[in-house]
């Protein structure tokens, strides 16, 4: 289908209702280099280029060039925009990571973020569909500790305490391969901290204060220790305090490799909000900033070759 999408197609004199026109791909943009009157016929004469390609999100895309000519207009081009047509969020998700995959080579990928940002979830998307195991550095730390969950380290022993087990559990999974690690909400504030992640590709799952705040209220406190003490309705005092993290960490975030901004995803989907965001959406989108880290930052470029 593709190749016959782009074949070059001639049409002899024919008629164009543009209102028919803009009803069938309603996603796509005319442009004019005159203006046109609403519900106006044309008769022209077409020559039309299909290009089908796919976009960032894995979508696929007909780029559609039309040049006409009309006895009292000189020969004009009406250009439009690109036409989405759906895909399978998994079809998508798989190709991506074939795409990718093999020049990650194996390093791991650090998740960081801020609490309740869906490091989990999409770690576990990632490892799956690259082949890797998943590793939660929380997990680690209170699997050390026979069990403790991480709240009641903070309680027992300190913050402090428990920053220093997870950079040990990190500096452990740096020599290790082949995985995707989700890591604490705080991991970013030490340094040492990022010169292991340096060894793999750490991506930053950057999501509104507003949908965090939201999700963590909803569960409510108890196992977040840095928010359990916080006083008021459990949305506004989630809200405070995260706001107070992402103040103090921001900076620390912007030192990933990669950015997945969920604004950005929803704008690109024509979402509202980010609720509506699905996690493997946000893994499509993690590994297309991969791509991007591995194209500006080694020179790599996704046609088997290298720039």
């Amino acid at each position: 289908m593709d190749v016959k999408l782009a074949q070059r197609m001639q049409f002899s004199t024919t008629w164009i209702d543009l209102d028919k026109l803009v009803r069938k791909h309603p996603s796509g943009s005319l442009r004019f280099t005159w203006g046109l009157k609403e519900k106006q016929k044309l008769p022209v004469v077409v020559s039309a280029h299909f290009r089908p390609k796919r976009n960032k999100n894995g979508h696929r895309l007909v780029s559609l060039e039309v040049l006409f000519s009309h006895k009292n207009f000189p020969a004009t081009v009406l250009e439009s925009g690109s036409f989405h047509a759906s895909s399978d969020e998994s079809l998508i998700l798989k190709n991506r990571s074939e795409e990718v995959g093999p020049y990650i080579n194996g390093r791991c990928i650090y998740l960081v973020g801020m609490m309740g940002s869906g490091k989990t979830s999409v770690g576990k998307i990632l490892s799956q569909v690259l082949g890797y195991s998943f590793c939660d550095c929380d997990t680690l730390v209170e699997q050390e500790l026979d069990g403790t969950s991480v709240a009641e380290i903070f309680k027992l022993y300190g913050e402090g305490f428990f920053r220093n087990k997870e950079t040990e559990a990190l500096r452990k999974l740096s020599m290790m391969h082949r995985l995707v690690v989700s890591t604490g909400g705080g991991a970013v504030i030490q340094p040492i901290n990022w010169k292991y992640m340096q060894k793999g590709i750490s991506i930053w799952l950057d999501v509104p204060l507003e949908a965090l705040a939201q999700r963590i209220a909803a569960v409510g406190t108890n196992s977040r220790p840095l928010l359990h003490h916080e006083s008021g309705d459990e949305y506004s005092k989630v809200f405070r305090r995260l706001s107070i993290l992402l103040e103090e960490r921001g900076e620390c975030y912007a030192n990933a490799n990669a950015r997945v901004s969920l604004e950005k995803i929803a704008a690109k989907l024509g979402y509202r909000d980010v609720s509506s965001i699905t996690p493997t959406a946000i893994a499509i989108e993690a590994l297309e900033q991969i791509e991007n880290f591995l194209e500006e930052e080694e020179g790599i470029a996704f046609n088997g070759n290298f720039a």
